[in-house]
């Protein structure tokens, strides 16, 4: 089947860049969220984005004018049964997922295709909660949506080929690249990089090094763009310790138990720049470590 119309479940930090890029490439997206404050905050940072991409010459202003004129937005979850495919980019949380998929059920057309941009929760499972385990899958973008071009596909155990070759095609579509994963918990690329993050935040527990010490050893020593503790700062360390806690659950393994001081700062609400305190301190004009 064609794909031409796009649901997006949550307009935050990945459903508006998917938003953005879908519109982008030419599909007419529909983005849903619970609050019309998410949703003009979603729209304002897609205009700012594909406004940054034009002075950039990356894109046209005809393209960003007809971009932003493909998007439309609803308080209202069912009003995106009617997509050729729907993406659910909601938090983090199983219950909160299968509540979205619960919700649109009946309000879902036969050929409508169901994915979520989950990080690491089953997509086997997930799906079972559904009318359609066959027409299902994991299309898990990165953060930011418009610059990275990797995205994750995952079947579940019941996906069909059709379903999988249409959302192949929207991936080719958009200029990403994508990377066929099995539904093991966290994938390929948190199954890597989550155990990363973790492991340097045992490393600054145990006072092996200091924050900007172990941030500076892995960007100069290694060659990363960002250090593995600003690094979660940007993911958000909540999700961060979700998927660490995917990962310990779903595989029984003590290596992939979450450092106690990143349940701390959990706990103390310091999630990293959208609190705008985590390992660093966001607060100044420039970013100071928290230890």
């Amino acid at each position: 089947m064609e794909i031409k119309s796009i649901g997006v479940v949550g307009a935050g930090q990945m459903g508006n860049g998917i938003a953005h890029v879908m519109s982008l490439a030419g599909y007419d997206v529909m983005l849903s969220d619970i609050s019309q404050d998410a949703l003009d905050k979603g729209l304002s940072i897609i205009t700012k984005n594909l406004d940054r991409q034009v002075s950039r010459d990356k894109i046209t202003q005809a393209e960003r004018d007809t971009a932003l004129a493909r998007i439309s937005t609803t308080l209202t979850l069912t009003d995106l049964g009617r997509s050729d495919l729907i993406i659910e980019a909601a938090t983090e949380r199983e219950d909160v997922k299968n509540q979205i998929f619960e919700t649109l059920k009946p309000a879902l057309a036969e050929h409508t295709i169901l994915t979520s941009n989950t990080s690491s929760i089953s997509i086997t499972r997930l799906a079972s909660r559904t009318d359609r385990p066959e027409k299902f899958m994991g299309f898990h973008f990165m953060n930011p949506v418009p610059v990275m071009q990797l995205v994750e596909l995952i079947r579940g155990i019941a996906t069909d080929h059709e379903t999988y070759k249409a959302c192949l095609a929207v991936v080719e579509k958009l200029g990403k690249t994508a990377a066929s994963a099995e539904d093991f918990p966290a994938f390929i690329v948190n199954r890597i990089l989550m155990p990363m993050i973790n492991e340097a935040v045992y490393t600054l527990y145990e006072g092996v090094g200091n924050v900007n010490s172990i941030d500076q050893s892995m960007k100069l020593g290694a060659n990363h763009p960002m250090g593995p503790l600003e690094l979660a700062d940007f993911i958000g360390l909540d999700t961060c310790l979700a998927i660490m806690n995917v990962l310990h659950d779903g595989l029984a393994d003590t290596k992939y138990r979450p450092c106690p001081l990143l349940t701390k700062y959990v706990e103390a609400g310091w999630l990293g720049r959208k609190t705008g305190r985590g390992f660093y301190d966001y607060r100044g004009e420039t970013p100071v470590p928290t230890r």
